[in-house]
């Protein structure tokens, strides 16, 4: 007999009850070949939960399961820890059964990912490197392309793909120079979907150095358009426009920048017809890229954007005061300086005075403390005219500045010709406000402390927004994520986490916790209550992730259709429906929970060293 004590409870058993599974920690433990400690009474001491060590000797005992404990979970890492293969084989049966099949009821459709070239994927500077430190799964990854087809991928493959890389990166010699997100995702996975964006009914799909343009058909679902030539550095940003640009129904412009440089193309549905409008040299690091109507824009925070005019079809480079934050809505661009002025661009006019070549800009407003504007947000009410010009807007402009102050600024009928007028401030952050949104029910700010959350319900009254009784606040929480110490500026863009969605309807905040993550939280930007998850169908890390509406399609009955498209390092894009989580949420289908709960938390950030300090090395905390 044997007496074992674990953590001063004191068991009693037999040899052939701990040793009749081979190699087991018993096993090792009582032939010496690892050491042991004993107790006072000579007891051979185990340093583990006694709670879940009952259920591990009775089961050597009778070989059958039997819970003393609701988590099989923590049964199941117990078992690990002692060595005990046929109970762990188990157990991982309940975790098949507790995880949904391909996907779950949100999963509408994956998109396999593009063959190219390795070459192209990497930058020429780093390409050897790459290559070397991919060959140890170069005969599998080749094995795999080879049967990519579109007939043929599923989720298996992807699966097969996404562990491939999961398993293989803790191989991949890392440099003091690598430490950087996004040369460590060049390394690990070198066909990582780097940015997703959405317009009308195409998808482009931005990998590290080429862009893939995928268009939805009603009834053969996503094809694939067009594959851009290989660029000579990573791609950070991408614009879209399928809006019939040119007045053509059968082209679309994709544009792509990266560092200092511009590429637009114009896509056609015959590819022989496609062509490359030009290269265009902005002189700064671009910070933001996007379409208004037919015009690409090209945003520096050091105050330089430019603009390419579809009409004239030329690349104009404007100086203006250092550009904090911008937004758009229809044809009006606005934009926010460090000298607390906001000021408003027509994209539908000709954009330059015809006499000195200068940008027309016009000063909406200016704060009244002088403080930075850090976040924008325009709202222009559905009475808007869009045709007779910014003079007939009822405008509204939500914007945050650098010491936390949110303030609401109005041009309604009854103001008009007196410019904007300061309607409501808010003093509720104690950092900078990164993001603020007005829509037609809603108030959201968001600043830098740990992604702080308030939100306000907006009043109105013939459509106007009403100071009797005023905007009422609604709710307070956090988008907690934990970022890499050096995150390049391709991550932000491509996990920013929103809010997501049209200012008439419900937004979402899109919430992943850690960098290599497999799963995201969804949650209402007005309470922060969880909508949804949305868990990789294939295990694979997500990479990238936007909310896009797709058209509806042709048939009777149809309706437009809001869904996650979630890029992965295994090159998949993968597809969920989010207007099925609305509706189950309006029939009270799903569990209201308040967002990321402590246990969930902590299970994601398990291997994580966590630091309050952006330096490598945490700054002593004063006394």
């Amino acid at each position: 007999l044997f007496f074992i004590n674990v953590c001063s409870l004191r068991f009693c058993t037999s040899y052939q009850t701990l040793t009749w599974i081979s190699d087991s920690f018993f096993t090792s433990l009582l032939s010496g070949r690892i050491p042991s400690t004993k107790d006072l009474d000579g007891n051979i001491f185990i340093d583990r939960d006694p709670t879940l060590f009952k259920d591990i000797l009775n089961y050597l005992r009778t070989r059958d399961i039997q819970f003393s404990t609701s988590d099989y979970k923590a049964l199941k890492h117990e078992a690990e820890y002692y060595g005990l293969t046929p109970l762990v084989r188990r157990l991982m049966l309940c975790d098949e059964l507790a995880q949904e099949s391909c996907g779950g009821l949100l999963f509408h459709a994956i998109i396999a990912p593009q063959s190219c070239s390795f070459v192209c994927l990497c930058h020429p500077s780093t390409a050897n490197e790459a290559v070397t430190a991919r060959s140890s799964v170069a005969g599998v990854d080749n094995d795999l392309s080879s049967n990519y087809s579109k007939s043929e991928f599923n989720i298996n493959n992807a699966r097969k793909l996404g562990h491939l890389h999961a398993e293989n990166r803790q191989n991949i010699p890392i440099s003091m120079s690598d430490l950087r997100i996004g040369n460590i995702q060049m390394k690990f996975y070198p066909m990582r979907v780097t940015i997703v964006k959405g317009h009308g009914n195409w998808v482009a799909v931005s990998y590290p150095n080429y862009v893939v343009l995928h268009r939805l058909k009603d009834s053969l679902g996503w094809m694939v358009s067009w594959t851009s030539p290989c660029t000579e550095q990573v791609i950070e940003r991408v614009a879209l426009n399928a809006k019939h640009p040119f007045h053509d129904r059968f082209c679309r412009m994709v544009a792509v920048s990266y560092q200092t440089i511009v590429k637009l193309w114009v896509v056609y549905d015959n590819i022989k017809d496609t062509k490359e409008i030009g290269t265009f040299n902005l002189s700064v690091q671009i910070n933001s890229l996007f379409f208004t109507g037919l015009h690409l824009v090209a945003l520096s925070h050091s105050g330089k954007f430019g603009v390419w005019h579809a009409n004239t079809r030329n690349w104009q480079v404007q100086e203006a005061i250092n550009i904090t934050s911008h937004d758009v809505s229809g044809s009006v661009l606005l934009l926010g300086c460090d000298n607390g002025c906001i000021y408003l661009i027509d994209m539908q006019k000709f954009p330059l005075r015809m006499k000195d070549n200068d940008l027309l800009k016009t000063e909406l407003f200016r704060d009244p403390g002088g403080d930075k504007i850090t976040s924008l947000s325009v709202f222009l009410t559905p009475k808007t005219n869009q045709f007779a010009g910014i003079c007939s807007c009822w405008m509204e402009v939500a914007y945050g500045t650098n010491s936390g102050v949110v303030r609401i600024i109005v041009q309604h009928p009854e103001t008009m010709g007196q410019g904007l007028q300061l309607l409501q401030t808010f003093m509720v952050h104690c950092g900078p406000v990164t993001k603020v949104m007005i829509s037609e029910k809603h108030l959201v700010s968001v600043c830098s402390e740990y992604n702080h959350v308030r939100s306000w319900s907006v009043t109105r009254f013939r459509g106007m927004i009403n100071t009797q009784p005023g905007s009422m606040p609604l709710a307070s929480f956090k988008i907690f994520n934990v970022e890499d110490t050096y995150t390049s500026a391709q991550y932000h863009s491509a996990n920013d986490f929103g809010p997501f969605g049209e200012k008439d309807d419900l937004q979402v905040f899109i919430q992943k916790v850690i960098p290599e993550s497999d799963q995201l939280f969804v949650r209402l930007s007005s309470s922060g209550k969880r909508l949804c998850v949305i868990k990789s169908a294939d295990g694979s890390i997500i990479s990238s992730f936007t909310v896009h509406e797709c058209e509806s399609s042709t048939r009777i009955g149809s309706r437009p259709r809001r869904y996650i498209f979630t890029g992965h390092s295994n090159g998949t894009v993968q597809i969920w429906d989010l207007s099925t989580a609305f509706e189950l949420l309006g029939k009270n289908e799903e569990c209201d929970l308040a967002g990321l709960t402590n246990q969930e938390l902590v299970k994601l950030v398990g291997h994580y060293d966590i630091t309050n300090s952006r330096t490598p090395t945490p700054a002593p905390t004063p006394l």
